[in-house]
């Protein structure tokens, strides 16, 4: 968020949080990008802001909840609705001071990531398809003017990379259930009682390798039954979003322009 709206946005946290009876006298940034993360003091609560557009925030409190009743390793919602404050939907969760700094060893992240998987078998919530996901990159893909600087060379080749990667992991044949959607190494917590996963906003359905694709290459390798034709696939897929993303005119992920360079020559070189 810009500046303007990254104030407005805490001063939403932090009015919802008093109305709730949690002081709130400050509020550091532990992440701003299209959506403002905030640890709420001397309460220690974590509030997620992001516009009132955004649509996912019902969904990822209704799968966080049901998650964390089945005793999935999620993080915990200090209150379980979406508040709404002028022009800004704000969820307040449970604040885990981390344990470590190091990379989670991937045999640590297998487990817990398979361990979420067999919670979200017991989730029946409708959900988008990973497909849908992919639509709206396409979308991105071919319309000039969100993605004003994407040159048509490289447009071409983002447009013809997600629709074959879409209908191969689509055509794939595996068996398909709720996804976290994006389980990479920033949505998963060390904290004093173990791995915990957040940002369930991303959630649909699809086969386990579109998951594995966005966790480092390693976990793949201690995951049970991957098929690993299909994640090399699915984490190629990946990539071709996440460019895509970055180069939408309203994208505010950090040094997002040069990662959009950067990626579009990795998936030049994963297609040679």
């Amino acid at each position: 968020m810009q500046a303007h709206a990254a104030r407005r946005a805490t001063q939403a946290a932090m009015s919802i949080a008093s109305s709730l009876g949690l002081t709130a006298y400050d509020a550091a940034v532990l992440h701003n990008s299209n959506k403002l993360t905030l640890r709420l003091q001397p309460c220690d609560v974590l509030a997620q802001v992001a516009p009132a557009a955004h649509q996912c925030a019902q969904l990822e409190v209704d799968i966080a909840k049901r998650l964390f009743e089945v005793g999935s390793p999620v993080a915990a919602l200090e209150a379980p609705e979406v508040f709404v404050w002028d022009d800004y939907v704000v969820t307040l969760w449970t604040y885990y001071e981390p344990v470590t700094t190091q990379a989670i060893p991937p045999a640590d992240y297998a487990r817990a990531l398979e361990r979420l998987h067999a919670g979200m078998r017991r989730v029946d919530l409708p959900t988008p398809h990973f497909t849908d996901r992919v639509s709206e990159a396409q979308t991105l893909v071919a319309d000039h003017d969100r993605t004003p600087k994407l040159a048509d060379a490289d447009r071409n080749f983002l447009a013809g990379t997600l629709d074959r990667l879409r209908e191969t992991v689509g055509d794939s044949g595996r068996p398909e259930q709720l996804l976290h959607g994006e389980p990479h190494p920033g949505n998963l917590l060390s904290t004093p009682i173990g791995l915990l996963f957040i940002d369930f906003e991303t959630c649909c359905r699809g086969p386990i390798e579109f998951d594995l694709a966005h966790a480092p290459d390693e976990v793949g390798n201690s995951y049970p039954g991957v098929d690993h034709h299909l994640l090399r696939d699915c984490r190629t897929l990946m990539l071709a979003m996440i460019t895509t993303w970055r180069w939408d005119r309203d994208d505010q992920f950090p040094d997002g322009q040069s990662l959009g360079i950067e990626w579009l020559s990795e998936l030049r070189e994963a297609a040679r």
